[in-house]
């Protein structure tokens, strides 16, 4: 296991399956997960993400209760970490919505049916590797 692999990733999607096959993939990588279903008010997803203090976000932006662009733009007005990457995972395939993720800080935005999950995992470790070389 490379040094860089092992990186902190809180991960918001509120799909069971996609999550936890998520936080399967990336935790035998190495990865330190912490995961929420997006069930939780924006305020106290914000709180779980600074106590973690993770490396990198993985957001849904369809969630039950919390809007996904609403909490990225928090995330993103917030002193303590709106320095974080955030990788956008969403079935929001519009232009509309890239546009509207890029506006509000997002750094990378995927559209969940371009890829397999392993491909979006390969995807975000290369990504890491390569921001940790810089």
């Amino acid at each position: 296991m490379t040094a860089n692999l092992r990186k902190k990733l809180f991960i918001i999607e509120d799909d069971a399956n996609i999550l936890y096959s998520l936080r399967a993939k990336f935790s035998l990588d190495g990865f330190q997960t912490e995961v929420d279903t997006g069930i939780d008010e924006i305020e106290r997803i914000l709180n779980r993400i600074r106590i973690f203090n993770p490396d990198y976000i993985i957001l849904d932006l369809i969630l039950p209760k919390v809007d996904g662009f609403e909490l990225l733009a928090k995330l993103k007005a917030d002193q303590q970490i709106f320095k974080i990457p955030v990788f956008i995972f969403t079935n929001l395939s519009d232009e509309d919505s890239k546009v509207r993720g890029k506006k509000l800080g997002t750094d990378y935005y995927f559209i969940k049916n371009d890829f397999t999950l392993d491909e979006f995992v390969d995807k975000v470790k290369k990504i890491i590797q390569n921001r940790s070389r810089q």
